[in-house]
């Protein structure tokens, strides 16, 4: 048995029902969206810096940051995952570069 993002996400929403002082998760969203917000672009750009660094073990601890702090960050922002799941599979009947096309298109 594997362990999915569907499986974090329902951690996650577990974990952000509990007390501020028994989960880091519910004291994340208890200081609202922007810490959430802010925490996971701290984990993004550390990911990004073990990428550049070509230090693969950082950043496979940083990417499991960042994918727990986007849920996070969904959570508390009222986005569930299945709604960015279902973006991304429509997003792959077309090829990416089509898609980016068509989304600077719909903007004036």
């Amino acid at each position: 048995m594997s362990f999915t993002l569907e499986d974090l996400d329902r951690i996650v929403r577990a974990r952000a029902a509990a007390s501020p002082d028994e989960s880091y998760t519910a004291k994340l969203l208890a200081r609202g969206v922007e810490k959430c917000a802010q925490k996971l672009g701290e984990e993004a750009v550390e990911a990004a810096i073990a990428a550049v660094t070509h230090d693969r073990e950082e950043l496979t601890a940083e990417a499991a940051d960042v994918l727990y702090h986007l849920l996070v960050v969904l959570r508390a922002g009222g986005v569930e995952l299945g709604a960015v799941m279902a973006e991304l599979e429509a997003r792959t009947s077309q090829t990416g570069l089509e898609e980016k096309a068509s989304r600077s298109r719909k903007t004036p």
